[in-house]
């Protein structure tokens, strides 16, 4: 055996001559050997391949046109068309989605509703939370298609996954609940609180029980008066700082990356962690469509799978900040964020209160308008279908929270916090149907798709550039 015939070596072709000085083309490149001065294509020979590094077609029962096996040890699947493919029961998709696609058909289109589940979802981690609370490419997009299946705004059909979580009847009214109430508790810090201050009291009793190590609540930012952000509270006195209800969104799912916690957690493996969320109805849409599925999210996959608890809060539209409190409440109405003490939506008007919980401002909500985010205008999930619990104002009295029990985790945590609240059967639960249902009248006004619940949970972007009349193929603008 020669060098060249060593096993990983390819050896050279063979009964051909070296390339002479005149085989030297001027661009630096040299012609193919098998092509003479004239441009004539000529014979060329090949070495026999070398047995065992190739398929050896001389082998008994070999066929040369049977592609190679896949070495042991190594996964071909990639976590876009395998996943796709098993999710929607239908043939794997021709093309990709890119990122691009997601950022022209809701981003750009001013559809984007700041959950953050498409952070959440990228395999790749390509995708981050912007200056502007909107998600941003930071590093090179895979193609993969994850953001665009699992938007809310995008590919994710949520009306789908409120029966995929909740049964056939969880369509309608207030959904197919286990039980509802009335309820409130009687500390002190409930002034603080949203209404009842239930949502406070059931992640205490949480902790205290052991069942969850922290949840991810909305707090107040540092820097600026009544803009939420997220934080992972650890004691019962996070969460009673953290209470009250805030209106603008945090991007919440993109911040589930648990390395970004680990100083208030405990020193063990994250498989073994336990999270509740309390989030608006898509945000909470978004964490069921990914938990139903086993992949590789990269940074935060730990922390999605260790969700154990979601508790929606009731909503119907939530607000850009800085249009809110900047240019309705600021400009317009003189009233700085400095001032507010509690904000509320309630009874169809926007109440703002001073810190002594003196009235600055009870003012129809539709007035507000210009301040929301507009993709709030597509959802019909205004009491959280696809929650453990859902908790809000509509259906009870002032100071006592209404809330739905929909799943037995659910029951669970409110088992716990029963022995200190105070509550009743649900006082009006006419109330939170006509709710719904005008939730839903808006939505079906402003969605250009169809609504329907029998349908595959993801839509493809094709579809969707139709019925929008998006650019079918804007990342071939980037590539």
């Amino acid at each position: 055996m020669t060098e060249r015939d060593e096993p990983g070596v390819l050896a050279e072709p063979t009964n051909v001559d070296e390339p002479t000085d005149a085989d030297v083309r001027t661009d630096g490149g040299s012609r193919p050997i098998n092509v003479d001065e004239s441009g004539n294509l000529g014979d060329v020979a090949f070495t026999e391949p070398a047995v065992g590094q190739s398929q050896d077609v001389d082998s008994p029962g070999a066929d040369p046109t049977a592609r190679p096996g896949v070495p042991e040890g190594v996964e071909l699947d990639t976590p876009s068309y395998a996943i796709r493919s098993s999710m929607n029961d239908i043939d794997t998709p021709d093309a990709k989605t890119w990122f691009m696609e997601l950022d022209e058909a809701v981003i750009e289109a001013d559809r984007c509703i700041q959950c953050g589940t498409c952070v959440a979802a990228c395999p790749s981690d390509s995708i981050g939370i912007g200056d502007d609370g909107k998600p941003e490419l930071v590093k090179m997009c895979t193609g993969c298609s994850m953001c665009w299946d699992f938007c809310p705004r995008g590919g994710l059909r949520y009306e789908r996954q409120w029966k995929i979580t909740g049964g056939d009847d969880n369509v309608s009214g207030a959904g197919d609940p286990i039980t509802e109430f009335s309820a409130r508790v009687t500390e002190d810090w409930r002034r603080g609180a949203q209404d009842g201050g239930v949502v406070t009291s059931i992640l205490s009793h949480l902790l205290d029980a052991g069942e969850i190590d922290g949840a991810l609540v909305a707090t107040e930012s540092d820097e600026d008066p009544w803009k939420a952000e997220s934080v992972l509270a650890t004691t019962r006195e996070e969460l009673i700082e953290s209470a009250g209800s805030f209106y603008n969104q945090t991007m919440a799912l993109g911040t589930l990356d648990l390395s970004r916690w680990e100083h208030k957690l405990p020193d063990r493996d994250p498989a073994d962690l336990s999270l509740a969320v309390v989030g608006t109805p898509c945000e909470i849409e978004g964490i069921r469509a990914l938990q139903d599925f086993d992949w590789d999210l990269q940074a935060q996959e730990a922390g999605l799978q260790a969700v154990e608890y979601r508790i929606a809060l009731m909503c119907t539209k939530n607000f850009n900040y800085q249009r809110l409190l900047g240019d309705e409440l600021e400009s317009k109405r003189g009233i700085s964020p400095d001032e507010i003490g509690k904000m509320d939506v309630i009874e169809g008007e926007m109440r703002v209160y001073d810190e002594d919980l003196e009235p600055l401002l009870a003012e129809d909500v539709a007035d507000f308008h210009d301040a929301t985010l507009k993709g709030c205008d597509e959802c019909a999930d205004f009491t959280g279908y696809t929650a453990d619990l859902t908790v809000g104002s509509v259906g009870s009295s002032d100071e006592f929270s209404s809330v739905i029990v929909r799943t037995e985790r659910g029951l669970q945590a409110w088992e716990l916090a029963e022995p200190d609240l105070e509550y009743h059967d649900l006082e009006d639960r006419s109330a939170i149907g006509k709710l719904q249902s005008w939730d839903k009248k808006q939505a079906f006004e402003s969605l250009e798709r169809p609504f329907d619940p029998d349908a595959p949970r993801f839509i493809e972007y094709a579809d969707h550039a139709e019925w929008y009349e998006t650019e079918l193929n804007p990342h071939e603008a980037d590539h």
